[in-house]
């Protein structure tokens, strides 16, 4: 992951990522939030990282932030920081989600349909077969960025010192893909087939993941590489 200290790294023209540690009890797996701004100038936050004043000093600079998005059962640990940040701001969970966090309020659950204020620029897919996460998984069209949280790492096998062991067991070093216990939670292989295959109708090239780097081109042909396991 990036060294870059700043709050925010600019990634392409309205589409923006915060890269912070993440330390659970398997090591430091690090996370990535991912801000897009849609065509009215408000913000879109993907997966929040915790708002402290210098990410909140960078987002309040970019615009006004309208969505924040908890994309799956997982990935919801700094959403509660949100809310009384932003009042306005719409907070949008995936599927199942809401029952684990009861102590949070979400206005609306996530699914295959786009949020008119995100402009016909970002586009929604609920992953099926996998409902241990209920990942939600995003299509920035303007950029032809595709935005993952667990279904697929990217760390290099040389940047593994901080989970080195985790790393090693799951197989997510030096690869982009699910790694095993992704590929194990994958509970109906009809269903996740089918939403490769409707991810797959997206025109992107870059990948943006949660845990290790950012798959800066050649995202389509390499996710439908790391999900040809689906059809074997």
């Amino acid at each position: 992951m990036p060294t870059d200290t700043s709050p925010l790294r600019a990634v392409a023209a309205n589409l923006w990522v915060a890269e912070r540690p993440l330390k659970l009890a398997v090591g430091d797996i690090g996370a990535r939030m991912t801000v897009v701004r849609v065509a009215d100038g408000s913000l879109f936050v993907h997966s929040p990282v915790r708002l402290d004043a210098p990410t909140r000093t960078a987002l309040d600079a970019l615009g006004p932030v309208t969505t924040v998005v908890a994309p799956s059962k997982v990935h919801h640990f700094f959403v509660g920081d949100y809310p009384g940040a932003y009042p306005r701001a719409r907070i949008l969970a995936a599927p199942g989600l809401s029952a684990k966090r009861q102590d949070l309020h979400f206005d609306a659950e996530l699914g295959d349909d786009a949020d008119p204020s995100w402009g016909g620029e970002i586009e929604p897919h609920l992953f099926r077969g996998a409902p241990y996460i209920n990942e939600v998984v995003f299509f920035h069209r303007p950029s032809r960025t595709l935005i993952l949280t667990d279904l697929a790492f990217n760390v290099p096998a040389d940047k593994t010192a901080g989970a080195r062991v985790f790393y090693v067991l799951v197989g997510a070093a030096g690869r982009f893909g699910p790694h095993r216990m992704i590929r194990f939670i994958i509970r109906n292989r009809r269903a996740a087939r089918t939403s490769v295959e409707r991810i797959l109708q997206w025109d992107f090239d870059r990948i943006i993941v949660s845990h290790g780097e950012i798959l800066e081109s050649g995202g389509h042909e390499r996710f439908a590489d790391a999900f040809a396991f689906l059809s074997k």
